[in-house]
């Protein structure tokens, strides 16, 4: 059925926009109900700077530094509310004090603008020094609490408007003066302060999250004498040819000697067993399709939506009820397993810990784990440090779309320490996730709160 939204011409030449997707009633309806609070101005009129990130020319990414005082921001690390810092990168102090026109403080907002479209971050204390890369655009403001302004642009008015700003067909990005037209809904002062500390409540409980889960794995490190473990990668190394044919491997990289070296070790400090040792089962999910996803429904989670601190809703797809009702007897993850992803990024464990509506994919594992053999949490995190990725490199052997067979993850070398330290490790572990989970309602309340704002319902 064919859906028509009528529009003023004066409106088409106010925007320069005369595609029908800009003008979809749901854009229009929420433009409205902002507009209608008569506390609504165009981004670029409540007094700031935008500033575009540097030519691609300017900065080539050959040039970055393995560890270093100087952050390079890419369109990849701008998330929802804040950057993410799993997989920092540096630039010398020379391309630093060069860019400094890009260099970050604290209260910036970021804009991914070409890409994954319209997410938006503040910059918080720890960030700085930094400069971003052009995949961004930043806004600096002394008008509006960018604590605040982060939960607007983040919440269901915000991230509509920005979706709708995005241009283009095959390559599709958002220009300055894209951000510069957005309302932004303008709430007092007293307000602005407090769901802006609501924001700064929700990072401080990341940071403690964050803090927490490195103590546990320093802890297993540590009591595994890996604390100070860096693999050495060889250019010359040999191999018996009686192994090569035992593990029906011949390329070259699976025989580097800091692979062996790392079992070594486990060797020498604890009891080490395979991975199948610790499991009652192992179960895979399923590929329903991509005709079958929906706007709406129950979650189909796949490899992107699982991380070592549970399910996240990145590019979340959706099944219809009848198609879950149906596998959820089969597919649906239980409480106290354990998830595994074997493709594309394998290696991901998680515990299960609240009950989950929705179908695991073909690409992840949930595994029944002998509780009287080994601590899941324990197990988890064994598998997340550099235990298991380095074993997971080795048995991926480059590839660039990598698969992780079931025969070799049942064979995943696992160390085990005392039951003791197992439960420290486990106590950690569940006091990290407590702290995500605490910032994690922080921020849905902050948005929450603008929302009701906009409608009137404060």
């Amino acid at each position: 059925m064919a859906v028509v939204s009528i529009v003023n011409r004066s409106q088409l030449e106010d925007t320069l926009r005369v595609d029908a997707e800009y003008y979809q009633q749901a854009y229009l309806d929420t433009e409205y109900k902002i507009v209608g609070t008569g506390v609504c101005v165009p981004w670029g009129r409540i007094g700031g700077q935008f500033i575009a990130g540097p030519f691609g020319s300017e900065f080539i990414v050959e040039n970055y530094v393995a560890d270093g005082s100087y952050r390079y921001v890419r369109g990849q690390d701008v998330k929802e509310f804040f950057l993410i810092d799993t997989d920092n990168v540096y630039i010398p102090e020379s391309d630093y004090i060069r860019l400094s026109k890009y260099a970050l403080a604290e209260g910036d907002i970021l804009i991914s603008v070409v890409g994954t479209l319209g997410n938006a971050a503040v910059v918080d204390k720890t960030v700085p020094p930094a400069i971003f890369s052009c995949k961004s655009t930043f806004f600096r403001s002394n008008t509006v609490n960018p604590f605040y302004l982060i939960a607007y642009l983040n919440c269901r008015f915000g991230r509509t408007l920005l979706q709708r700003k995005v241009r283009g067909a095959v390559q599709t990005g958002l220009n300055i003066n894209d951000l510069r037209s957005l309302p932004i809904f303008i709430a007092e002062s007293p307000l602005q302060d407090h769901i802006g500390n609501l924001v700064l409540r929700a990072k401080e409980q990341f940071d403690r999250s964050k803090t927490v889960s490195s103590q546990a794995e320093n802890l297993l490190l540590e009591e595994l004498g890996l604390k100070d473990f860096k693999p050495k990668y060889e250019l010359f190394y040999s191999a018996n040819l009686s192994k090569a044919f035992g593990v029906h491997r011949v390329d070259a990289e699976y025989f580097q000697p800091s692979y062996r070296n790392l079992i070594s070790k486990l060797i020498e400090t604890a009891e080490v067993k395979p991975l199948k040792y610790f499991l009652l089962d192992i179960k895979r999910g399923i590929e329903v399709g991509g005709e079958q996803y929906q706007e709406e429904g129950k979650p189909f989670i796949r490899v992107s939506n699982l991380s070592i601190h549970g399910l996240i809703e990145r590019d979340q797809k959706y099944i219809d009820e009848t198609l879950y009702a149906r596998l959820a007897g089969e597919y649906e993850p239980k409480v106290g397993e354990l998830l595994l992803t074997k493709d594309a990024t394998p290696g991901v464990a998680y515990v299960v810990k609240e009950s989950v509506e929705g179908i695991i994919a073909g690409g992840i594992l949930r595994l029944s784990v002998d509780e009287t053999r080994i601590n899941k949490e324990y197990l988890a995190l064994c598998i997340n440090s550099l235990i298991g990725k380095l074993q997971i490199e080795r048995d991926g052997g480059g590839s660039v779309i990598r698969h992780w067979r079931p025969e070799q993850i049942k064979k995943l070398a696992i160390p085990l320490l005392p039951s003791h330290t197992q439960k420290k490790i486990e106590l950690l572990v569940r006091h990290s996730h407590e702290a995500r989970k605490k910032a994690e309602q922080l921020l849905k309340e902050a948005k929450s709160k603008v929302e009701n704002l906009i409608e009137g319902k404060a």
